[in-house]
């Protein structure tokens, strides 16, 4: 199953990326399981996803909590919380 990932705010700066397309193995069947997955792809990677509890996702464009499924998404965002002023 390929999912384009998306990055928001800091995540894509450490990342230093936007968006990409990832194919993970069958075993990682959540977003947390992804993101535990994607920490491993590179040192910025590791740095965006080093403290889990601080990302908020959505898939296809719907808020989740960050151990939802990922089965038959297209898209999974991950980003910091939203402040507003």
């Amino acid at each position: 199953m390929t999912v384009t990932m998306v990055y928001f705010a800091w995540v894509r700066e450490r990342i230093g990326t936007g968006e990409e397309r990832v194919d993970p193995p069958a075993s990682v069947t959540t977003i947390a399981e992804l993101v535990d997955w994607l920490a491993l792809s590179s040192p910025g990677h590791a740095a965006a996803f080093a403290d889990p509890a601080r990302l908020r996702a959505a898939l296809d464009q719907a808020f989740v909590p960050i151990d939802t499924p990922i089965a038959g998404a297209h898209e999974i965002a991950l980003f910091p919380p939203v402040t507003g002023g």
